[in-house]
């Protein structure tokens, strides 16, 4: 573990004002009401000295995010220990019943530190401790009992060991929660992200082999549209070349090296709904009149688009429906962009995107689709969401920020 989050100093400041708090309130009510004469300049110096430090720290951590040095926490910790033994020292040594609040350092630095850390730590707190036993001033006679001042303050000492062990346990133990959700989303991601590098490996292979086949059916088709046959025959062949050409150009693309440093060339989103009104020619399509249909966007925008019209085509086609509604638009810099289909809908009961590969939701689907679309609205800072349609079917959006493609143009 190479860092401990920055929660832990927050928690520790805010346990350090309690324990200013407390010292001040012990100091007044041991002086006036119980009429001790303790050293009061020594004792409210240390008050006032531990006030500034964590007045300072709390300024500083205000702004600090993610994780900090165990070392800057062990820093920390010893000027509570440092701060410890001063008022230890001069309010009884080991007398003192509040000499044990050394023990709840140790136990706060074992349930952050690293080991080593902790072990300087109880180090720290043994010597402290020594420190005011051997060197501490005798709490001064007053006209109450000692022994019964003993008792009274391990009453309180009790009190405030299980405030405090209750307020840090608390914190701590939903900063680790937070952790955990966090680091699982990074492990699913970055599995999901290996096995997308590895399809996409397997791809480039693969366009090479699908090249040559490709370019020969082309040939085989213009050879046989240059055929007599009748005008609905040409004009099926026509399709099919414009098919093919598709493919190919998709298969050089997945071909295109990668790692050339070249920036792929934008498309517009008309262009991308020409393409797929050709590969689902069956589907009707209906799009608002305000879309920014001429907007140049990342090919990787494209493809987003074109998964979610296919799903929606596919949901759509279990119930007959060819119908599907498209609705683009820009608000405040970003492409918003949602597809409702008027399939069966979905299991809200059930994941709505998942961002695993192959873990389709359809009997003959891969389940790369909506996995891709997720690492795409991923890497652009975008959003993807579903929720469900008035009736029937299901409305499928996305938002993504237009700035991130220009700034790679």
């Amino acid at each position: 573990m190479k860092g401990i989050d920055s929660s832990f100093l927050r928690t520790l400041c805010s346990l350090r004002w309690l324990a200013t708090a407390g010292q001040g309130a012990t100091i007044l009510v041991a002086t006036w009401p119980m009429g001790l004469a303790l050293p009061q300049l020594p004792l409210w110096s240390g008050v006032a000295a531990l006030a500034l430090f964590n007045l300072y720290v709390q300024i500083r951590t205000r702004h600090w995010q993610g994780d900090v040095a165990p070392a800057t926490a062990f820093g920390h910790i010893l000027v509570d220990v440092t701060a410890l033994t001063w008022m230890v020292g001069w309010s009884g040594g080991i007398a003192n019943p509040f000499g044990s609040l050394f023990v709840i350092l140790i136990a706060l630095a074992a349930l952050a530190l690293p080991a080593r850390w902790t072990l300087a730590v109880t180090v720290a707190c043994v010597v402290g401790y020594s420190v005011s036993a051997l060197f501490g001033i005798p709490l001064p006679h007053g006209p109450y009992d000692p022994m019964g001042l003993h008792m009274w303050g391990m009453a309180a000492n009790f009190l405030i060991t299980t405030l405090v062990v209750l307020v840090f346990s608390t914190q701590l133990s939903k900063a680790l929660s937070a952790r955990e959700r966090e680091l699982s989303t990074l492990r699913d991601r970055f599995t999901r992200n290996e096995g997308i590098v590895a399809l996409a490996t397997h791809a480039a292979s693969v366009a090479h082999e699908l090249n040559t086949p490709l370019a020969t059916m082309t040939l085989l088709v213009d050879d046989i549209a240059e055929q007599p046959e009748s005008a609905p025959f040409r004009e099926d062949m026509e399709t099919m070349h414009d098919l093919l050409a598709q493919c190919r150009q998709k298969v050089l693309a997945l071909a295109a090296p990668a790692n050339d440093g070249n920036v792929m060339a934008a498309v517009s989103l008309a262009h991308v709904l020409e393409q797929w009104r050709l590969v689902r020619p069956m589907a009707e399509l209906g799009c608002n009149d305000d879309a920014p249909l001429q907007l140049e966007v990342e090919p990787a925008v494209g493809h987003l688009l074109q998964v979610l019209l296919n799903n929606a085509a596919d949901a759509g086609q279990r119930l007959g429906q060819t119908r599907i509604d498209l609705t683009l638009g820009i608000e405040d810099g970003q492409l918003l962009g949602e597809v409702r289909d008027y399939g069966p809908g979905f299991d809200t009961a059930q994941a709505l995107l998942p961002g695993t590969l192959f873990g389709s939701g359809k009997p003959d689907g891969m389940g790369v689709g909506l996995a891709l679309s997720h690492a795409t609205v991923e890497r652009l800072g975008g959003e993807l969401w579903m929720r469900p349609a008035p009736g029937k079917g299901a409305r499928v959006g996305f938002r993504l920020p237009l700035q991130e493609w220009e700034t790679r143009q």
